[in-house]
């Protein structure tokens, strides 16, 4: 049987901070949208890159200058078969940023976005 552990900020913040595969989760003009990215923490924000004129990008760009939209990013490593893993939770409002191309694993990614975490939880399930 596992038992489940409340994790703290500063856990949950070293857990992400090798960067990876995480997924943004938002309400688009279709409604709520969950779509993974890989990113990399900067300077204690979140950084990913989407593709200039997509779905994503039309979503969160709104033309009014310094809006910032609240966004939630989530984080996980499960093992199953162990029963055993982790879930980190990033709440903070993102915004389109300037900054060198590169970085996303997909080609033709070439705007930044980045999230400011205002919120962080997280739990661990151990074995």
């Amino acid at each position: 049987m596992s038992t489940l552990r409340t994790l703290t900020a500063d856990e949950c913040l070293a857990l992400i901070a090798p960067g990876g595969v995480g997924r943004i989760a938002f309400t688009g003009a279709h409604g709520p949208a969950i779509l993974p990215v890989n990113y990399r923490l900067d300077d204690g924000r979140i950084v990913f890159r989407t593709r200039t004129g997509g779905a994503m990008d039309d979503d969160l760009r709104t033309n009014i200058d310094d809006l910032e939209i609240v966004v939630a990013f989530e984080v996980d490593a499960i093992d199953p078969e162990r029963q055993e893993g982790w879930s980190v939770l990033v709440q903070g409002p993102c915004r389109h940023a300037a900054g060198e191309p590169g970085g996303s694993w997909v080609e033709g990614r070439d705007h930044l976005i980045t999230i400011r975490p205002q919120r962080v939880t997280g739990r661990r399930l151990e074995a």
